[in-house]
């Protein structure tokens, strides 16, 4: 009797144990994985499981997987998070970025560049964000996040965006906080005049919801000072985007007579201010941001204010913004990072931006291509700003593979096998 009891116990503990050995879903083989939040740096392969993050480990068995993916000599990376685009697309042709044409359908951009989040950075505010949830958010596989504008109206452009008596932080508050998981904190974009009632209003908003506030300076003559800004009116968390922007309606952060960072701008990233690169259409030039890395000042995320506009001229993309910031001598673990786990945290999102097990299955897989590929046989490629002042770099990513939700989502020179995964006959 005992004999035939450990019999049966011992046939369903193998059958148990079959059942917890279940195949992987993908196993990426190979791959140089760089994943900050982890300290992850080094050849390692990963292993994708319901959706999730299974395995990081050297030499995962990939017998029975579903699909597995040759990754080496490329980059695997965390999904790259941008926290500032403009994706609230419609046909309201009079409305600029808010339901209007200058935005942009998430999903056409984002899988192309390894971006699995995008946070959309003001389009919307409190009267029309349900209206963009449905029509965007819940409409897009890119994962998309809201930063909602002070502005109940969005950005409508004109006179609607210079409307003080619409920047209600109450019923901003209101409207995160019915969304918590979608609304990541508050924006201010595009208000000209010498006026600090809506950067008040925003970090109001901010501080009634506990979220970040973004501030973009739209414009004033005299510009206002960035050093009250940093050190008297934000908080520790809050974002000033556009950091390397050189425009004469705004302060810069670098003093070009001298070529230095301002003391007051060590002083505030200390203190906790985020700076977004935010890249825009005429938001970034090479003569902020190059004297500025050279001195060590590094911006603490990397995004792009894609839109109609900047993807056309400068901008491009994400990773062309990412290759510009290693053009200008940031290494790529340190852009990684500024594209993935720094953003996750600045969005107090922190379980997104990593390849931690267990977590949802977002991973970019890049390629770093040298000068060889640049046109010309020069050695190098060409970055260059709005003012067409042009460096040369000699690397430059370009995007592989991109898996969202344990799903591959985008496969440049098909790179999985099977390529496409069919259903077995039951």
């Amino acid at each position: 009797m005992k004999k035939r009891f450990l019999f049966i116990f011992t046939g369903l503990f193998a059958l148990a144990s079959l059942a917890l050995a279940q195949p992987y879903h993908v196993v990426i083989k190979g791959g140089h994985v760089i994943d900050p939040k982890n300290n992850i740096n080094g050849i390692m392969d990963v292993a994708i499981l319901d959706g999730k993050i299974a395995k990081v480990a050297k030499n995962i068995d990939a017998t029975g997987a579903r699909q597995v993916v040759k990754a080496k000599g490329l980059y695997v990376t965390p999904g790259i998070i941008d926290i500032h685009t403009h994706v609230f697309f419609g046909t309201n042709m009079d409305q600029t970025y808010s339901n209007g044409p200058n935005a942009l359908p998430p999903d056409g951009f984002t899988f192309r560049n390894g971006v699995t989040t995008i946070v959309d950075a003001g389009c919307s505010g409190w009267r029309d964000f349900e209206a963009f949830k449905k029509q965007t958010i819940d409409a897009s596989q890119t994962r998309v996040l809201a930063l909602l504008n002070i502005v109940g109206s969005g950005m409508r452009g004109g006179k609607f965006e210079q409307n003080i008596d619409d920047m209600d932080p109450k019923a901003t508050a209101e409207m995160a906080q019915k969304y918590p998981d979608l609304v990541v904190g508050v924006k201010l974009a595009h208000f000209n005049g010498h006026d600090w009632t809506p950067t008040d209003r925003a970090v109001e908003a901010g501080k009634l919801a506990n979220k970040p506030v973004m501030i973009d300076f739209g414009g004033s003559k005299p510009t206002l000072s960035i050093e009250e800004l940093f050190l008297r009116r934000l908080r520790p968390g809050d974002i000033f985007t556009h950091c390397f922007g050189q425009l004469a309606t705004r302060e810069p952060i670098l003093d070009v007579a001298t070529n230095k960072v301002k003391p007051f701008v060590w002083e505030a990233q200390k203190k906790g201010v985020i700076f977004d690169v935010g890249y825009g259409g005429i938001s970034f030039a090479f003569s902020q941001a190059i004297p500025a890395l050279k001195s060590g000042f590094f911006p603490n995320t990397i995004s792009t204010d894609i839109h109609t506009g900047s993807m056309n001229n400068a901008m491009k993309d994400m990773l062309n913004v990412m290759s510009k910031f290693m053009a200008m001598g940031m290494d790529l673990p340190a852009v990684i990072k500024a594209s993935t786990w720094s953003p996750a945290l600045a969005i107090k999102r922190p379980e997104l931006g990593s390849l931690t097990e267990g977590s949802e299955a977002d991973v970019a897989i890049l390629d770093l291509q040298d000068g060889k590929f640049a046109v010309r046989d020069t050695g190098y490629f060409g970055f260059f700003d709005y003012t067409g002042h042009k460096i040369e770099g000699k690397q430059k990513l370009t995007c592989e593979m991109t898996i969202r939700k344990g799903r591959i989502v985008y496969d440049l020179n098909g790179i999985a096998e099977p390529i496409v995964v069919r259903q077995r006959p039951q």
